[in-house]
């Protein structure tokens, strides 16, 4: 009996990663984080993580419930996530996921660092829709714990690294790993559409089993 399902951990870690585009968060962490300390920083760090991964976790739990409660079968927040990842995705191409700033008086590492930027909803919907993909298979869970796990270390190692990051990569290349990530979130989301349309026709017995 297999514990670990290798290609849905991949799936679920490459998807989450290029909607949450770790590298991509660095130039706003950055600009959001300018009159810390360094020890300042690295907390702001841990504490965007937390409340991410914490947000994240919680629709991961009861999502389930929720749409149930609300009467929302899981095409239709396929369909809509679809679409709100196509819209994130177009603003990564356009150059304008920058567009946010702290406002006095608010923990920049709470919002928006914690919320919406890492964990918004793009990354709600897509472990909520990887949670439907388990279908209670423990190799499956198993899988999409540990890639949450990585995924929560990658984050804190960009964010923690930030400034090395950016004088690494420059402003050139952190620009371009956004675009790339644009790309590919496009790509995910259109896939993420089509998939909702072709559940909603089987659905309405438009299409063979």
């Amino acid at each position: 009996m297999n514990l670990v399902d290798p290609s849905f951990l991949t799936g679920v870690f490459v998807t989450l990663f290029v909607i949450i585009d770790p590298p991509g968060t660095v130039p706003i962490f950055l600009s959001l984080t300018s009159t810390m300390t360094a020890k300042q920083r690295s907390r702001a760090a841990l504490v965007a993580v937390g409340v991410a991964i914490l947000i994240i976790s919680v629709f991961a739990l009861f999502g389930r419930f929720i749409l149930d409660y609300m009467s929302i079968s899981l095409p239709a927040l396929q369909f809509s996530g679809g679409l709100l990842l196509l819209i994130v995705a177009l603003q990564l191409l356009s150059g304008k996921e920058g567009e946010m700033a702290a406002r006095e008086g608010v923990n920049v590492a709470l919002v928006p660092l914690g919320t919406p930027l890492l964990g918004g909803p793009g990354a709600i919907v897509a472990v909520m829709l990887f949670v439907e993909q388990t279908g209670g298979e423990a190799a499956r869970v198993s899988s999409l714990v540990i890639a949450m796990t990585l995924l929560a270390a990658t984050m804190y190692l960009a964010l923690r690294f930030a400034g090395l990051i950016a004088r690494v990569l420059g402003d050139g290349g952190v620009t371009l790993v956004t675009r790339i990530s644009g790309v590919l979130l496009a790509a995910i989301s259109t896939q993420m559409i089509f998939d909702a349309i072709h559940a909603f026709l089987l659905s309405w017995g438009m299409l063979p089993t």
